[in-house]
């Protein structure tokens, strides 16, 4: 796990830190963790003026806007609880954040994402979210596509499954991106400036 550097112009993406996804059971670490550890990531590009986004997945009740095509998973309409795809509180309430809503597993097809991120002047971005194997993943992967820089906090992100988990974390991140995790992270964060916070 390394990082090299941090870009000037460095962004946090969340992926789907929201209240249905959060409480569900995940391996190696339940979705407190997570949010408790991207919500200190957040805090502290919050401090330096570096762009947060939270990114949440939500469909239409009756799933008419769900993802057309054969799979061999079961699918359909889904009767979701009031609220499950609210960002979780831990992360809300900060009117700077980026907030990209999206309908599929990864949060730059049919959103807005890459022009929030160009407009800034982002070159890099910083991941954490659940689930590592379909929302991280799906992200890192059309990231590193449109030329980003991708750094992946692995203790900041989980899933149900903790093979796929390990997959994506030994197998894909490596190919896409820096792995790291947040003890390394502070280590390579940039020092202080006289003009930071």
């Amino acid at each position: 796990m390394a990082l090299t550097t941090f870009d000037e112009r460095t962004a946090l993406v969340a992926i789907d830190l929201q209240n249905g996804i959060v409480g569900m059971p995940t391996q190696p670490h339940g979705g407190p963790e997570v949010v408790a550890r991207t919500a200190e990531l957040a805090d502290a590009f919050r401090a330096r003026n570096l762009p947060v986004v939270l990114v949440r997945v939500t469909f239409a009740p009756d799933g008419s806007d769900a993802v057309p095509g054969r799979t061999e998973w079961q699918r359909g309409a889904r009767a979701f609880p009031e609220g499950w795809d609210v960002v979780v509180d831990e992360l809300s309430g900060h009117p700077g954040d980026i907030h990209v809503t999206k309908r599929n597993w990864g949060a730059f097809h049919g959103t807005d994402l890459d022009v929030q991120l160009r407009r800034r002047g982002v070159t890099q971005i910083v991941l954490t979210g659940i689930a590592t194997s379909i929302g991280v993943e799906s992200t890192a992967r059309a990231a590193y596509e449109h030329g980003y820089h991708v750094t992946l906090v692995t203790d900041a992100m989980a899933d149900a499954d903790p093979e796929a988990h390990r997959g994506s974390v030994e197998r894909i991140f490596p190919r896409l991106g820096e792995t790291v995790r947040r003890p390394r992270f502070w280590n390579c964060w940039p020092r202080p400036t006289r003009s930071d916070p």
